[in-house]
């Protein structure tokens, strides 16, 4: 008879051995084959190639202590998209959902008729797809006797050619701004 401590380790055992017989055989990472063996070659091209990153960047916000933080500001379309609708108050804002909610807005207090705009963010590249925006509007005669609707037309429109070309600026930014070539062999005094 087995122990329950035994049973638990062979389900494990053979669950886990189902998995990496399922994934065909191949392990995740590339072929060694395609690489230089030189790490200090591969280096330079993934610099290159901007998939690396260097640490004296990173450091240099540590150094000012001026306490600005690039959490959200690095998503272009958030920034563009925040930057667009700055006049309206927020009602909700998840960056992790991917999702902006203003408040209800009115540019005449007393005004019967607000709107609201929802965007959702689809993907984080900047691409026409990528946004799912939706403006409704509010229209009241008496306070708690209010008609809500979605909007359809050239005010949707508008918001995402905005946001989009406000994106596409902060891009190319920051594309210029990161640019740093690759100037050869370089040694800290680390290396020996």
């Amino acid at each position: 008879m087995l122990s329950i401590k035994n049973l638990k380790f062979l389900i494990i055992l053979i669950f886990s051995s189902a998995l990496l017989n399922s994934c065909g055989g191949k392990l995740p990472g590339g072929d060694a084959r395609k690489f230089d063996p030189d790490p200090k070659k591969r280096v330079a091209k993934n610099l290159e190639e901007g998939r690396g990153f260097r640490l004296s960047d990173k450091m240099d916000g540590l150094k000012g202590g001026n306490g600005t933080f690039d959490f959200a500001s690095s998503n272009e379309l958030w920034r563009a998209s925040l930057d667009t609708i700055d006049f309206m108050p927020l009602g909700s804002v998840n960056y992790s959902g991917g999702i902006i909610i203003t408040d209800w807005y009115s540019t005449d207090q007393a005004s019967n008729e607000s709107i609201k705009i929802s965007i959702r963010f689809l993907t984080n590249e900047v691409r026409s797809d990528a946004l799912d925006i939706k403006v409704f509007s509010r229209k009241c005669l008496e306070q708690f006797n209010c008609v809500i609707s979605e909007k359809d037309g050239s005010l949707t429109d508008e918001l995402r050619i905005k946001i989009l070309k406000t994106a596409a600026i902060y891009v190319a930014q920051k594309k210029e701004k990161n640019f740093k070539p690759y100037k050869g062999e370089q040694r800290t005094k680390f290396e020996n």
